[in-house]
């Protein structure tokens, strides 16, 4: 997911904020709006991870939902591990794309795994979080 919003303007804007990026990117309206339907709550916790895990991926019948709804499940998983693994932090690429990056420098592409999530459910949000919080 390319934010060009973000770029120098965010900047001048005030947006380029730690808090201000993670807000932006921890509304995934609709993930939210999905799970919401399914009976799911989204309370930015490792287990609300595991029962997006256990939907029934009816999204996959539709290309542009597909692709919208992995990236707010990439953004989703972002925003869980920012707000419980300890260090960890959004980064933004300079071509927008945001990733989380660990205490220990790595950086992790959560809209890529989002979307691979989305389109096959492998790897599960909630395994990719459990090796991101082990680190």
């Amino acid at each position: 997911m390319n934010i060009p919003f973000l770029g120098n303007r965010g900047e001048k804007h005030g947006v380029r904020d730690a808090a201000g990026i993670a807000e932006l990117l921890s509304e995934c309206e609709l993930l939210r709006s999905h799970a919401a339907q399914e009976g799911v709550q989204l309370d930015d916790s490792a287990s609300s991870l595991e029962a997006l895990d256990q939907l029934v991926p009816r999204w996959r019948d539709d290309e542009e939902t597909l692709r919208r709804l992995g990236n707010d499940a990439g953004l989703y998983l972002g925003t869980v591990i920012v707000r419980t693994v300890p260090g960890a932090a959004w980064e933004i690429w300079p071509d927008g794309q945001p990733v989380v990056r660990l205490v220990s420098g790595r950086e992790f592409d959560v809209v890529a795994s989002g979307q691979e999530w989305a389109v096959s459910g492998v790897p599960e949000l909630s395994q990719l979080y459990a090796e991101v919080a082990e680190e």
